[in-house]
């Protein structure tokens, strides 16, 4: 296989993770339980967490010191950075996060379903971003990204998003959307992911000096979707350990992959 079809296998794989978990609605004839969701969100927490260092931050680290930059630079600007265009997107796009009834972003007439769906949306352009600058990575035979690294992501991304899949497609349920229809609005909302690898890979191709800022940004924005939101989320309500042990699994999950595989 061609390295650019290794790629594109590569960027299938976590909106195969993200479409098996929306294909829970077809299984699962209850809502999940809180605690559930709580363990599930902490469980993507630390695997994000995890991916930004091990996968991101680390490899932008390495690439600066091979190109005679400051080692730092490179990751504290792209980290920086990442995390603005997220708080700009949040700003903009109106979206509702679950279990809560206020919307944020712009105000806008959109369905609660509607904004259900953005809010995964928002969480899934880094994640696209974070796998489609590994592949550039791998397609431009960068010492510090392998295959296996880059695939170590694409299936530790692919694992969170199977249950991210289910918390966002299980909810539309209980708002009277139908259950093909929870599944189709969980599929599109992973569909970003592939569009946005594709387009940083497309944007690392035309600028080779910018991977490491990429990278570092890819990081930035995770890091910020998770204290943004993946935690308050699963924090929420009375008090709880089980998103800080599904947090710690997740975290130790990703890390042997990275390790393991990279």
């Amino acid at each position: 296989m061609s390295m650019f079809g290794t790629a594109a296998l590569g960027l299938a794989i976590p909106l195969l993770g993200t479409t098996l978990g929306a294909a829970m609605v077809f299984f699962l004839r209850k809502e999940m339980s809180t605690e559930l969701q709580r363990l599930l969100l902490g469980f993507a927490s630390g695997v994000m967490i995890a991916a930004s260092v091990w996968s991101l931050l680390l490899p932008s680290i390495d690439m600066a010191m091979e190109a005679g930059v400051i080692a730092w630079l490179p990751a504290l600007v792209g980290f920086l950075a990442g995390n603005a265009f997220l708080l700009i997107l949040d700003r903009i796009i109106p979206h509702l996060h679950l279990n809560s009834d206020k919307p944020e972003g712009h105000s806008s007439q959109l369905k609660k379903s509607a904004m259900l769906v953005l809010a995964v949306t928002l969480h899934n352009i880094p994640e696209g971003m974070a796998v489609g600058v590994v592949f550039a990575g791998m397609i431009s035979n960068s010492t510090t990204i392998s295959a296996s690294g880059a695939f170590a992501l694409a299936i530790g991304i692919a694992i969170q998003n199977f249950p991210e899949g289910a918390v966002i497609s299980m909810p539309l349920v209980g708002t009277g959307t139908t259950r093909r229809k929870a599944f189709g609005y969980g599929f599109l909302s992973g569909i970003v992911e592939p569009i946005g690898a594709i387009l940083t890979i497309l944007l690392t191709s035309i600028i080779t000096p910018a991977l490491p800022y990429l990278l570092s940004f890819a990081a930035g924005a995770m890091i910020y979707v998770v204290v943004e939101e993946l935690i308050p989320e699963a924090q929420a309500g009375a008090h709880s350990n089980t998103a800080t042990i599904g947090a710690a699994i997740g975290f130790a999950l990703m890390m042997v992959l990275d390790v393991a595989l990279g």
